[in-house]
């Protein structure tokens, strides 16, 4: 049986920071949570998930899957990340085992009482013969938030992933806020892509320049790793009027989109990922 634990850890300094989905939450250091999810091959064809744990805003939940793949939900509990929260995602596939990771909804990085910025990590881990896939719905950056976001995967060399992020700056009609994006993949040891992207008032000059964003406001990326590209990679090409795939030093694949909204980006990952993965 599945096992789902959900526990809360704050560490209180200072005053009362907010009022955030029906509770005080003390500290001017902001809230720090982590859900961990971990995969293993059931040996009956399927997927369990020995571990399910969420911790404050980060809840957990098992949704319905009709093939071998375990599926899993991020729902938001609370508003946020705000300024000075820590969270923290981490995701295993060992040995064998399909993990598919989405979200309920599109994340918003809030402006908090502390000047600090947030921080969200996510860190995966897919093991020899596993698959993850992660794919969450967008970050929006809203007007005055400041939010650093880190993205980690470590996979074995039979190890397949597929990774969208994506990010709008600023909700409708409104500026954006900061936002900085790192994302590096190690495979068998090897590193196979490391790259950030920082946009929004105090963002280095140029961002919003005809060389990066060109002055869109949404702009997403497709991650495609494969065993199976190490015969025959899909070779770099424009894809629309949007978006650019390059291949990687490596069996792998990155899709860039650039767009005025977020639909537009979506409906151009969501083509390339039919496309390189059926």
């Amino acid at each position: 049986m599945d096992r789902v634990g959900v526990t809360v850890d704050l560490a209180p300094q200072g005053d009362t920071q907010a009022l955030r989905g029906g509770k005080e939450w003390q500290g001017g250091a902001g809230l720090r949570a982590t859900a961990r999810v971990e995969a293993r091959a059931d040996g009956r064809g399927g997927t369990a998930l020995p571990v399910l744990d969420g911790e404050g805003p980060l809840a957990l939940r098992r949704t319905r899957s009709t093939g071998p793949a375990a599926r899993v939900t991020l729902v938001g509990a609370m508003s946020g990340p705000l300024g000075g929260d820590h969270l923290t995602v981490e995701a295993t596939a060992h040995d064998g085992a399909a993990l598919h990771i989405a979200s309920a909804a599109a994340t918003l990085a809030l402006p908090g009482q502390t000047k600090e910025p947030a921080r969200y990590d996510v860190c995966l881990t897919v093991a020899e013969g596993a698959e993850l896939r992660w794919l969450p719905e967008q970050l929006i950056s809203v007007r005055d938030s400041d939010l650093r976001v880190t993205t980690r995967a470590d996979l074995a060399a039979g190890a397949r992933l597929v990774l969208r992020e994506e990010q709008v700056l600023g909700r409708t009609g409104e500026d954006s806020g900061r936002l900085t994006s790192r994302l590096t993949v190690r495979r068998a040891g090897t590193l196979l892509l490391d790259q950030e992207l920082s946009c929004g008032p105090g963002a280095p000059g140029g961002w919003d320049g005809p060389a990066v964003l060109a002055g869109h406001r949404a702009v997403g990326q497709l991650l495609v790793v494969r065993p199976e590209f190490e015969h025959g990679t899909p070779q770099a090409a424009p894809l629309g009027e949007w978006a650019a795939l390059t291949p990687l030093a490596g069996p792998g694949v990155l899709v860039t989109a650039v767009a005025p909204d977020a639909l537009r980006v979506r409906r151009t990952l969501d083509e390339a990922l039919r496309d390189l993965c059926g």
